[in-house]
């Protein structure tokens, strides 16, 4: 082979190894956000008139998703169930729970970072005793934290379990099972006039693969049966508690959104909405992601609420 050949034949390989290098950085971490509203449709019938005169908190529990960590002001999910942010979106306009509730007070004492055992110990000490005039409504959002708390920066542990293996866990899924339970409990107590809950479940910013990484985070063989496990225990506690729980499926909303959300031959892709609904730090939503969020919220409190609170 002449130089000149040879020369020809280097640079495209290195042409071909390139090319690969970028295909590979697109497959995995080129997530493109998109614009404009996200997320179910909201019935704007259910707006239409008042659902109660009574006295009504918002009350926010639990991670840095009802926190809102991510977005600006005015534009986290919690944010957006209570009032419609300026430029809110044509569809929404007057779609939030202060065109509903007349009376309606807000206060949010959930925690970014929070895990489930801080949300028990901590934030619930910060639930007053209400009247009996008053109802309460909560949003609750915990748990992740306690499955990906420092990336297995430190050996697994009940509340930064990652790079658990499903066995070992066993007691800590428990132990988070029982937690619920006294967070449904405790909250009762200070809402003797009625409340519900309206409980999220743990999206999966992986779409179902369960591969951490291949976005540079350390491999993690029994994350999916984890996180599965985790939301086997919401499911049933609200099942247990259905008459003052909601579980509100946020997993099942975020599927097809995460790091696959562009590829079409995924199993949970979204063909109407091809797009990333994650913040950059891919454990909290961004601006999208809280407005679809909202609207799965809103419906779920559309469904539940004007009944117990007439």
């Amino acid at each position: 082979m002449n130089a000149n050949r040879l020369r020809k034949t280097v640079l495209a390989l290195a042409l071909l190894a390139s090319l690969g290098a970028l295909g590979v950085v697109a497959l995995f971490f080129w997530h493109p956000v998109g614009t404009g509203p996200a997320g179910p449709y909201v019935p704007r019938e259910a707006f239409a008139q008042p659902w109660t005169t009574r006295p009504v908190v918002l009350f926010g529990l639990g991670d840095s998703v009802t926190k809102g960590y991510g977005a600006k002001p005015g534009y986290s999910y919690f944010d957006r169930l209570t009032a419609n942010p300026p430029d809110e979106f044509e569809d929404m306009k007057g779609l939030c729970l202060k065109t509903v509730l007349p009376h309606l007070d807000v206060e949010n004492l959930a925690v970014s970072g929070s895990t489930s055992l801080q949300c028990l110990k901590d934030q619930l000490d910060g639930l007053a005793p209400h009247d009996r005039k008053t109802f309460g409504v909560v949003v609750l959002t915990t748990g992740g934290n306690d499955i990906i708390h420092l990336y297995g920066r430190i050996p697994p542990g009940e509340g930064a379990m990652y790079g658990a293996t499903f066995e070992e866990a066993q007691t800590w899924i428990d132990n988070y099972e029982k937690r619920l339970d006294a967070i449904v409990d405790t909250v009762g107590k200070s809402f003797p006039g009625g409340y519900h809950i309206f409980l999220a479940n743990i999206y999966d910013p992986s779409d179902g693969i369960g591969h951490p990484e291949v976005v540079g985070l350390p491999k993690w063989p029994d994350m999916l049966k984890i996180l599965d496990a985790y939301n086997a225990c919401i499911a049933r506690r609200a099942e247990r508690h259905k008459d003052v729980v909601t579980l509100v499926d946020m997993h099942g909303l975020f599927l097809g959104h995460g790091i696959t959300c562009w590829w079409f031959w995924a199993a949970h892709h979204d063909s109407r909405d091809p797009h990333y609904w994650y913040f950059n730090n891919i454990e909290d939503p961004n601006e999208r992601g809280y407005d679809a969020l909202r609207r799965l919220f809103l419906r779920s409190m559309a469904e539940t609420l004007p009944e117990l609170l007439n």
